[in-house]
């Protein structure tokens, strides 16, 4: 199976009110094969401190389970070499399989609010990757530019991206 760069991501809400829409922009994504949510956790916490959890994923449950296996490895379950990632890849396709959440940010997330984590494959990246490696091209570093430096290029407007900047700030 090819599968394309993954990257985890944390989402923070103040005030949930998902009403489906971040679910029918993940839907649309995939059927355009620009990305594929390999798994997904959403964690509410009430104004006491209660926790409700939803998990969610675009895999049938086979590949769940592989992918489990990788992502019990990635998230340090397969500390101590070679032996280690066995453990974490065992421990992560249960994990996958049982229903079992290998994420722990409960305690991060304030009261009255919600946490998304989203291990995201990028579909869009494969036939970029693999040109790169052909030419023997590496990745050297990655990351989100901020909206505020987006200005200086003349990209988008101030007020966009001071509106973006706050969001980012949260962190």
């Amino acid at each position: 199976m090819t599968i394309g760069p993954v990257q985890l991501i944390a989402l923070g809400f103040d005030k949930p009110d998902f009403q489906g829409e971040m679910i029918e922009e993940f839907e649309r994504l995939r059927e355009s094969d620009t990305v594929r949510v390999i798994d997904a956790l959403v964690v509410y916490k009430d104004a006491e401190g209660d926790v409700t959890i939803a998990k969610g994923s675009q895999l049938t449950k086979d590949e769940a389970e592989e992918f489990g296996a990788m992502v019990g490895a990635l998230i340090g379950l397969g500390e101590g070499g070679e032996e280690g990632m066995e453990v974490g890849a065992t421990a992560g396709a249960e994990a996958a399989s049982g229903g079992v959440d290998v994420f722990d940010v409960i305690d991060e997330i304030p009261n009255n609010s919600a946490a998304a984590l989203i291990l995201l494959e990028h579909r869009w990246a494969i036939p970029l990757r693999d040109a790169m490696v052909r030419a023997g091209g590496f990745p050297i570093a990655g990351s989100f530019i901020s909206p505020l430096d987006l200005v200086e290029v003349g990209l988008i407007a101030r007020e966009e991206a001071e509106a973006l900047a706050a969001a980012d700030s949260r962190r």
